[in-house]
């Protein structure tokens, strides 16, 4: 689990495709030699498995399933990551719940800038989109950023000079693809809410049997 704090903006120096899969190298200022392999690092918000260590340098695999279902297999030599490691228990809950499992890849559609801040307006599936609240949470990139407002098919966040600085988001295009994790929560109340009848889940019979109608 991680919180949408990123720790270091790293740069890609190899990602190697084998069949479906890959192998990606990516080099870091974060203390390498206290990252044991098999930890989980969260790479443009995507939770990946250490393989290899050394130098500055972190090594993944990445799962065909990775591949189809986030931006990292368009990662080129040079390109600017946000990393993160696993959220340790007692640590501070500084951003919100992230799982570092991709739900889509959206696209930046516009930016402008207000007062020194960056407001990003993405495009998104609506079967995406509906897990999106005004002042809710989202992750872009890895990053836990607050919703100002949403649509049907798109939502718009606000980056202060802080997060700009800290991140790959500052040079994002028009265009632009990213990976975005939608609230989880939201995604387990729909699910232990949606009506199924004798299965379980909300009903209307259900709530009347148990006072509410």
């Amino acid at each position: 689990m991680f919180t949408g704090l990123i720790e270091d903006t790293g740069r890609v120096t190899a990602l190697e495709r084998r069949s479906g899969a890959a192998v990606l190298t990516v080099t870091t200022g974060l203390p390498v030699m206290e990252i044991a392999i098999g930890d989980s690092v969260a790479v443009n918000g995507a939770c990946l498995t250490v393989n290899a260590r050394g130098g500055t340098s972190l090594t993944f695999d990445v799962s065909p399933e990775t591949i189809a279902c986030t931006t990292i297999g368009g990662l080129r030599s040079g390109s600017c990551v946000n990393l993160e490691r696993a959220l340790r228990l007692g640590d501070r809950m500084g951003g919100h719940i992230v799982t570092g499992h991709i739900d889509c890849i959206g696209a930046l559609s516009r930016a402008h800038e207000i007062d020194r801040n960056r407001v990003l307006e993405f495009t998104l599936p609506a079967e995406n989109a509906r897990y999106l609240i005004a002042k809710g949470s989202v992750a872009i990139n890895g990053i836990s950023l607050t919703v100002n407002s949403v649509t049907e098919t798109g939502f718009t966040v606000n980056i202060i000079p802080l997060t700009q600085a800290a991140t790959n988001l500052t040079a994002l295009k028009a265009g632009d693809a990213v990976n975005i994790e939608t609230d989880i929560i939201g995604r387990y109340v729909e699910r232990l809410t949606r009506p199924q009848g004798s299965a379980g889940g909300l009903s209307m019979k259900t709530l009347a049997e148990n006072g509410f109608l």
